[in-house]
């Protein structure tokens, strides 16, 4: 394989894991809208939660393909995960003069 077909490969691979990385937050973004008391969000998050999962699937072969290309298969567990951050919301206190 020569430079620019290493390079390619390479960028296929961070697209792809680019996409995985927005699909799993896409879809913990509609776990979110789940909790909603609102029946239309939650129909939505539902909804999102399905295409996700199509996604994901097309992601899959996405990342077969790339293994057959460069020798290497990586099973689900071993592609980069997002990790969740959660804020804490700070209480602040006015300033009175």
């Amino acid at each position: 394989m020569d430079s620019k077909e290493r390079q390619l490969t390479e960028l296929l691979g961070l697209t792809a894991r680019t996409l995985t990385h927005l699909t799993a937050s896409m879809t913990s973004m509609s776990f979110e809208l789940l909790r909603s008391e609102d029946e239309v969000t939650r129909t939505a998050g539902r909804r999102m939660i399905d295409r996700m999962a199509t996604i994901s699937s097309g992601l899959d072969e996405h990342w077969r393909l790339i293994g057959d290309l460069t020798g290497v298969h990586l099973a689900q567990e071993q592609i980069e995960t997002v990790t969740e951050i959660q804020l804490q919301r700070k209480t602040v206190a006015p300033i009175v003069s």
